[in-house]
């Protein structure tokens, strides 16, 4: 509130101790009240929502957050995420979601559209954030699509290759002299090294 309310007062009533102090606790009430009408205001979208409404819409749309691992930014952008995922979609809407999810350049979309297979490869080490790219791949991708996830790690595979051989000795015959668990089916000999 900008000025006092002893100021809209006659001037009679400036020099009485009740009605000065009974403008402290209006002007005190006045503020409270103006602090709360501006956050009603904040909370009705989601980027400036206090916990309270952050909680709120959580619960309205079947969240269940765990503050402990969470940010709230975070779980203002799961919201945000999920009041944005109504169609129709493209694959260029949902990369542009993944991206807002898990930040640019960390998700990459990508239909086959011959084998309808959709692929999301990652680059995402957080869980929260992985469960929520889940859950919007599952919500925007079209039931004909096969989803399938890839990762896409920044780290290093070291590969060793080795051939080996082992000779396989059959012990059936077809003649019919052969009997079914009698002797064993094959023997395999000794693993040798090749390369």
């Amino acid at each position: 509130m900008s000025n006092p309310v002893l100021d809209y007062w006659p001037d009679i009533y400036r020099d009485i101790k009740d009605f000065i102090e009974l403008a402290k606790t209006e002007d005190a009430e006045l503020q409270a009240l103006g602090e709360a009408v501006s956050q009603q205001l904040d909370d009705q979208f989601v980027i400036s929502s206090t916990v309270q409404a952050v909680r709120r819409r959580e619960q309205m749309l079947g969240i269940k957050a765990d503050p402990t691992n969470e940010t709230l930014e975070f779980r203002r952008r799961r919201i945000l995420n999920r009041y944005q995922t109504k169609p129709p979609f493209t694959i260029r809407f949902l990369q542009q979601q993944l991206d807002a999810l898990a930040g640019q350049g960390m998700t990459l979309a990508s239909v086959d559209v011959e084998k309808l297979v959709l692929t999301i490869t990652t680059n995402v080490s957080n869980a929260s954030v992985f469960g929520e790219i889940a859950h919007t791949v599952e919500t925007i991708k079209p039931a004909n699509l096969v989803y399938q996830q890839a990762a896409a790690l920044d780290v290093e595979i070291e590969l060793d290759e080795k051939i080996t051989m082992k000779s396989v000795n059959w012990r059936y015959k077809l003649d019919g002299s052969w009997q079914l668990g009698a002797i064993p089916f094959a023997t395999y000999g000794t693993e040798v090294p090749i390369k």
